[in-house]
C-alpha cells in the first residue's frame, strides 16, 4: 500500500469498512438528540419552580454542564461512574455516549425552550388564567403551540452540531465511522484516505440538513412577519 501520498486503492478498500459505521453514527445522533429534546423540557420546568434557592442550584448545574467539555463528561460516565461508591454503574459505550451527549446538549436546548416560552405574549398567559384552564391545558393548548414553532430552526441547528460532536464517542469505544477510520489507518498506516472519507460523509449528511434548516428558518420568519403585520392591522 502506498503511504507516500494519495492511494485510490486505500480509498476503495477503506470505504466499505467505514460505511459500516454510518448506522451507529446516525443512530447515536438521533438517540442523543431525542434525549436532549426531552431532557431540555426538564431543565426548562425546573427553572420555573418559584423558589430562588432551587432556581440558583438548577442554573448552576446547567452552567457547569455547559462549561465542561463534552469529552470530559463522556469519560466520566464511562470510566469514572463505575468507580463511584454505592451508586457506581458500568455503562455500555453507546449508553454512556447517548447520556453524555444528550445531557450536555439538553442544557442548550432547555435555554431554547425557555426563550420560546418567554416569547409568548403576556396577554396569552392572562387569558389562560381568566378562562380558569388547568395547568396541563394551559401548556398544551395555549403556551407550547405558540412557544415551540419559533424554536424549530434553532433546534435544527443543534441537531447538526450534535451530529458533528458524535465522533467524540469513538474515545470510549463506540465503533462509528471515525473509530473505524482510525482503526483502518492504524492497521495499514494509511490515515489520509479513511479520514478523508469520514470528512466527506459528514459533509454529505450535514450540509443538506443545514440548507433545509435555513429554508425552514426563512419560512418561519416569513410566517411570523405576516402574523405580526396582521396583529398590527387589527390594532390600528
Amino acid at each position: 500500500m502506498n503511504n507516500n501520498g494519495w492511494s485510490w486503492e486505500a480509498f476503495t478498500e477503506s470505504l466499505p469498512v467505514i460505511l459500516d459505521g454510518i448506522e451507529i453514527t446516525v443512530g447515536l445522533t438521533i438517540a442523543s438528540y431525542l434525549f436532549a429534546l426531552l431532557f431540555g423540557f426538564v431543565w426548562t420546568f425546573l427553572r420555573r419552580v418559584p423558589n430562588k434557592a432551587f432556581h440558583f442550584v438548577v442554573t448552576w448545574i446547567m452552567e457547569f454542564i455547559r462549561s465542561t467539555p463534552p469529552l470530559v463528561q463522556l469519560f466520566f460516565l464511562y470510566y469514572a461512574l463505575p468507580m463511584v461508591p454505592v451508586i457506581g454503574i458500568a455503562l455500555h459505550p453507546l449508553a454512556a455516549a447517548t447520556l453524555g451527549l444528550g445531557i450536555h446538549f439538553s442544557t442548550y436546548i432547555g435555554e431554547i425552550y425557555r426563550s420560546g416560552i418567554e416569547s409568548v405574549e403576556k396577554g396569552q398567559w392572562e387569558a389562560a388564567k381568566a378562562l380558569n384552564l388547568s395547568t396541563s391545558k394551559k401548556w398544551t393548548k395555549i403556551v407550547l403551540p405558540q412557544a415551540l414553532p419559533p424554536t424549530i430552526p434553532m433546534l435544527g441547528n443543534y441537531f447538526i452540531i450534535m451530529f458533528k460532536e458524535v465522533p467524540l464517542a469513538s474515545t470510549i469505544g463506540v465503533l462509528g465511522i471515525l473509530s473505524l477510520a482510525n482503526s483502518y489507518g492504524a492497521q495499514y498506516w494509511s490515515y489520509l484516505e479513511p479520514l478523508t472519507i469520514v470528512a466527506l460523509i459528514f459533509l454529505a449528511l450535514s450540509y443538506p440538513s443545514a440548507i433545509l434548516i435555513r429554508k425552514l428558518e426563512r419560512r418561519m420568519n416569513t410566517r411570523f412577519d405576516k402574523k405580526a403585520a396582521l396583529n398590527e392591522a387589527k390594532g390600528a
